[in-house]
């Protein structure tokens, strides 16, 4: 605790409970003992001290002027006199890349730096000067040795300035630096040295633009949190002031060294201007709700006053300047496998394979055994059509072989056929990529709520003889009363856009059903699916159960009705359980935080790491994944009007009350409320892995965030009198989700209880939810049989003219009702890059900076006891995996769930929990 405390540069404090973690249990990561944080007291209120003086006691005697009877001095006034000099170790850290602009501007920054446009810092005292009723500041310093260092390659560099304050200054609070260098520069972090509290941190992490683009200072605080009411005097206007210049006045164009945070509606996604048929409506608003993206001030297209017009690839979209990727994540981003090719290759060979289908399931291994050029015979000439010099492009092509192959999904890692086999088909429901939706039976038939004046009847055309046969021998009613029947329903999703979608070129889709029941082994089996179109008549047949097959024709149509499952499952994973929930109703909240809460607020040095990123890959996907055109449209049943979907999913469905892990489970009936069990709940699938790991790591976020809200707000009346808290929150719903802020299930934000809450939230949808929902996307659904899509063909009876071609030749017509060729290799080539960890990437239990993000030396020790509880966590999740009671799994041929385990390597790993959602 003492070593951690002294790193910090703070007082030791004595009198306090201690933490049963210490930095010493994260050293020792693996051990497995039971997470526990004990309560902290109120910290004191560092603001309400008296002055702290800069130097020590002793160096001041010494430096004091003698004094005479006659000729006294004021305290204040003697140390004002005596001044001494602090050192300032600034980080800055290197491109490992650079264009020739940027070097060039490099070496013009260098000679710059020699005749006086330097690099100018200023620091400010927590206290105000009594004269001038202004924040004591040192003298302006500048950075030494720019121009020797200009040529170091190194990642980081450090930097020194020296300022000279007097023995009054107080505590230091900021930082003002002025950069008036051509280029910006990124800023990691600033320790200042020389003041008798020890080294003082300022964790910056910030592009420094220069005064040519952005004349003002730039501020940064140091790693002290303060609550609004306990802000500093020193530091009161600047916290107001640069809260403001992150909001911006709403108007103007951005430009991507900005740093303004705002709100617009969806309304970037088209492209009229180019064609009438990209033309996409506006999400936002009440026709179409949808949360709120960051704001860009793009003009109007000049076809449509309410669309913003586009920016097209390569061209960069405006985020804040600091929300901009990393040169690490750009580069494995960009890297993702065969885009680049396919960007060559769709041109040339679009009209000639379009509508080219696999043949065998031999064609689809080929894709991970030759490669897509290979297969095509087209490798020689899209080499041949790269500007490359002939060396490297023969070096390509000897290595192309290993380059342009995708990657074995891991769904065929263990067993090549497990995806055919219904056992795998349920187990997925529960353990694959998607396993939110399945819910348990609680009315059967089931009843839609759709509007049976616009849809039909409500009823389903399921019933229980379809079923009977397949309950082990108990009655319908029986295994409702047991909790032993599950279902996956996106019937009242997809049937409103059924007869649009249905119209689409190539596709054909049905809005499914799907019956499970539980086994007495703890495995689900699926034992009906009812297939429904739009009901045009009473004489038309628009509803249809299929139910498992007893001989080789049901078969096909069994596996054909499978397939439409896992089609209308991938759309909605995609369109609404990923992009929706986790990607595009976090951003409001992100933004507001930027908006509202100081960089020294407390719940935004909490929620930091987690919304690293978000606001970029929010933007990156409007541009080229769910735009008109982009892969989502391409590549998903829902065609263009899967955004109009996920709206719809967003005003019917979505509560951020019900988006914590138990509350969502206990909505679905997937568990019921317990106190005797250890997550407060029940599991009616003991055997549910999603749920089983997810709990684990929902308590550790849960104990971690109540440990950090407590420290800082030891009642109710301090969340309810907290300004910065209480706008956050207020502008996240009523901005950021405008559209449904008049719904009455928000939670309140008036108590700890509340707040922990709704941060616990957040970080799980952040973290974990997006997580199990993410990276498992390419091991799964890189095999897309396994989980195509899209669909082609509806499955014809035998009163349809179809039906005899599918007699005669059932795998053709089955591979015909999949994806295309082309269709498969760009989803596989998006889904590859979206499930890649990248490099840089930071997981759940780890900071930047771990030791200096706070100044709060206790806090630093209770994150290191979360990372310690993240560890044990690692290593419960892989006994699990190795238990042969847990058929979900473990098993011959079953992948082990490793979506939720924190840590990974780079890649595509089916593993890791990053801190944010970040691709």
């Amino acid at each position: 605790m003492a070593l951690v405390k002294e790193i910090m540069g703070h007082p030791l404090i004595s009198g306090r409970p201690s933490l049963v973690f210490s930095a010493s249990h994260f050293k020792k990561k693996t051990q497995t003992t039971q997470f526990s944080i004990k309560p902290f007291d109120r910290r004191p209120n560092t603001s309400k001290s008296g002055v702290v003086s800069a130097i020590s006691e002793d160096l001041v005697k010494t430096l004091r002027f003698s004094t005479t009877t006659g000729d006294r001095k004021s305290e204040e006034e003697e140390k004002a006199a005596v001044k001494f000099k602090v050192r300032a170790v600034v980080t800055v850290r290197n491109k490992n890349k650079e264009d020739f602009k940027e070097t060039l501007f490099k070496h013009l920054d260098a000679f710059g730096d020699k005749i006086g446009r330097n690099i100018v810092l200023e620091l400010i005292s927590t206290e105000l000067d009594p004269k001038t009723n202004l924040p004591k500041k040192s003298n302006a310093a500048v950075l030494k040795d720019w121009s020797e260092k200009s040529k170091t390659k190194a990642e980081r560099v450090h930097y020194t300035a020296e300022f000279t304050v007097d023995a009054a200054f107080g505590t230091p609070g900021a930082i003002t630096i002025m950069n008036k260098h051509q280029k910006e520069f990124f800023l990691e972090c600033i320790t200042i040295e020389g003041f008798a509290l020890g080294p003082v941190h300022f964790p910056c992490n910030s592009w420094v633009q220069s005064q040519n683009d952005h004349p003002e200072k730039r501020i940064f605080f140091t790693n002290q949190p303060f609550l609004p009411s306990e802000t500093p005097e020193g530091l009161r206007k600047l916290r107001g002031k640069e809260l403001k210049n992150l909001r911006g006045d709403g108007t103007g164009v951005r430009k991507l060294s900005d740093r303004i945070y705002d709100f617009n509606v969806y309304n970037d996604l088209g492209n009229p201007d180019k064609s009438y048929e990209l033309s996409r409506p506006k999400l936002g608003g009440r026709e179409r709700p949808y949360p709120r993206r960051c704001r860009t001030g793009r003009q109007p297209t000049d076809t449509d006053n309410e669309a913003e017009s586009r920016v097209e690839k390569p061209l960069p979209m405006y985020v804040p300047r600091d929300e901009q990727f990393e040169e690490t994540k750009q580069d494995t981003f960009a890297a993702g496998r065969l885009k680049a090719v396919l960007h060559h290759l769709v041109p040339s060979l679009k009209a000639s394979i379009l509508a080219d289908d696999f043949s065998d399931f031999g064609e689809i291994d080929d894709l991970y055994k030759e490669g897509l050029l290979l297969k095509l015979g087209f490798q020689d000439e899209i080499f041949n059509k790269f500007p490359l010099p002939k060396g490297i492009v023969n070096t390509l092509q000897e290595s192309s072989k290993g380059l342009l192959k995708y990657d074995t999904p891991k769904i065929l890692s263990k067993d090549k056929n497990a995806w055919l086999r219904d056992d795998e088909f349920a187990r997925q429901a529960i353990a694959g990529i998607n396993p939110v939706n399945i819910e348990r039976v609680k009315t059967f038939p089931p009843v839609s709520n759709l509007d049976p004046e616009i849809y039909g009847p409500q009823h389903s055309a399921l019933t229980s003889d379809h079923i009977i046969g397949h309950l082990d021998g108990l009655s319908v009613q029986q295994a409702l009363e047991e909790n032993r029947l599950f279902m996956l329903d996106y019937h009242d999703i997809f049937l409103p856009f059924l007869d649009r979608i249905n119209a689409l070129d190539g596709r054909k889709a049905y809005a499914t059903r799907t019956i499970f029941f539980l086994t007495r082994l703890g495995t689900l089996k699926p034992v009906a699916i009812e297939l429904s179109l739009p009901s045009h008549g009473p004489n038309h047949r628009s509803k249809r159960v299929v139910t498992p097959p007893v001989d080789a024709t049901s078969n096909w149509v069994w596996q054909l009705a499978k397939a439409h499952v896992s089609s209308n499952d991938a759309g909605v994973h995609q369109l609404v359980n990923h992009w929706l929930r986790t990607h595009a109703c976090l951003e409001p909240f992100i933004i507001a935080a930027h908006r509202q809460l100081s960089a020294m607020h407390p719940i935004f040095k909490l929620l930091d790491p987690h919304m690293r990123y978000t606001l970029e890959i929010n933007a990156l996907a409007r541009q080229s994944l769910i735009s008109a055109d982009g892969v989502i449209e391409g590549g998903f049943t829902a065609g263009q009007y899967g955004l109009e979907m996920s709206s719809a999913a967003y005003k019917s469905s979505w509560r951020f009350d019900m988006e914590g892990l138990p509350a969502d489970l206990i909505r679905r009936g997937m568990a019921v409320p317990d106190p005797t069990q250890p997550h407060g709940l029940k599991l009616l699938i003991e055997d549910y892995p999603y749920a089983n790991d997810g709990l684990l790591i929902w308590s550790a976020i849960q104990t971690w965030v109540r440990t950090y809200v407590e420290r800082y707000y030891p009642n109710s009346n301090s969340i309810q009198t907290d300004s910065e808290l209480q706008s956050w929150y207020s502008e996240s719903i009523n901005v950021g989700h405008a559209d449904l802020r008049e719904a009455e299930w928000w939670p309140k934000l008036d108590t700890v209880d509340d707040l922990v809450s709704i941060l616990t939230t957040l970080v799980w949808l952040a973290s974990a939810q997006h997580a199990a929902l993410n990276f498992g996307q390419y091991p799964y659904g890189g095999y897309v049989p396994n989980r195509p899509p899209l669909m082609r063909r509806l499955i014809p009876d035998e009163s349809d003219p179809e039906y005899a071609s599918f007699i005669s030749d059932p795998e053709k017509f089955y591979f015909s009702s999949m994806p295309s060729l082309l269709q498969t290799s760009k989803f596989m080539a998006v889904v590859d890059t979206l499930s890649t960890h990248s490099p840089d990437e930071e997981y759940i239990g780890e900071r930047q900076q771990p030791s200096t993000w706070t100044g709060d030396a206790e806090i630093v020790d209770a994150f290191y006891g979360f990372a310690a509880e993240i560890g044990r966590i690692e290593k419960e999740i892989e006994k699990r995996n190795s238990d042969p009671s847990r058929r979900n799994r473990c098993g011959a041929g079953v992948l082990p769930y490793e979506l939720l385990v924190p840590s990974s390597e780079p890649g595509v790993t089916c593993r890791g929990v990053p801190n944010s959602v970040s691709i």
